[in-house]
């Protein structure tokens, strides 16, 4: 459940929201995330079940047979029930109010970008595994750094019990990824993913802007360095030497 508070200059009003109603992107994810989900159940009753190899994220075949599209599929795969509401119900909580702020279309674009990205990272980072990774986690963080930076100051109550704001609450859910993905323990998480994920949103988010902050600091040491040379090589007088000089006639 999400709380948050409009502010004016008269008062302050706090309201609830649980989600919203049900936007375009949102929901075409929910449908297809759900009906991948049957037909991976339904692949079980198979010997032996080949779904999750063939559409799971397998970092050996991306590398070594090429598999590519495993990048894109594994979100739509999870390891059980309860992985598969988790996430669904955090993409329906948050991604809603993201894609009426944003757009269909450039919801769906961040959401593959930070699913596929974190894709990536689990494969450069463990190339020849042969495991498969399922599961929209990736997308899903990259979701939550999006609403945190977008809306800061709203509060998430964590467990249902404990108020927190956006922005503290990212941080957090960050620095946890961070430290499983050091940890090496093998906890059945992706935290590589879901570390992928936050660092992909933030690139797509905050990129372009870093990319001129560089630029701007750039330009300006390039000024900074020509207007000490100048003044360095440049003509330089003292008030004792003004009379060597004849005056000016215009």
């Amino acid at each position: 459940m999400v709380a948050y508070e409009s502010m004016s200059y008269y008062q302050t009003r706090y309201s609830l929201s649980f989600g919203g109603p049900l936007t375009t992107g949102v929901k075409y994810l929910l449908f297809i995330t759900g009906g991948a989900f049957l037909l991976q159940m339904l692949d079980q009753v198979v010997e032996p079940p080949v779904f999750v190899t063939k559409f799971g994220l397998v970092p050996a075949l991306v590398t070594g047979r090429f598999y590519l599209w495993q990048l894109i599929t594994y979100l739509f795969l999870h390891g059980g029930l309860f992985h598969l509401l988790i996430n669904m119900l955090v993409l329906w909580m948050f991604g809603g109010e993201l894609e009426r702020a944003w757009g269909t279309r450039r919801f769906l674009k961040y959401y593959f970008f930070t699913g596929v990205g974190a894709g990536v990272c689990i494969v450069a980072l463990s190339w020849n595994f042969l495991v498969p990774t399922i599961g929209a986690s990736g997308a899903i963080y990259g979701l939550l750094l999006a609403y945190g930076i977008l809306f800061p100051d709203r509060i998430i109550y964590l467990y249902f019990l404990i108020p927190v704001r956006a922005k503290y609450f990212v941080a957090i859910i960050g620095f946890f990824a961070f430290l499983g993905s050091i940890s090496g323990a093998r906890t059945g998480v992706s935290h590589i993913g879901h570390l992928g994920g936050l660092v992909c949103g933030l690139i797509y988010l905050k990129g372009g802007r870093l990319v001129e902050e560089i630029r701007y600091w750039h330009v300006r040491r390039k000024r900074e360095k020509l207007r000490q040379r100048w003044e360095y090589y440049g003509p330089r007088r003292s008030q004792d030497d003004s009379d060597d000089f004849p005056p000016t006639i215009h």
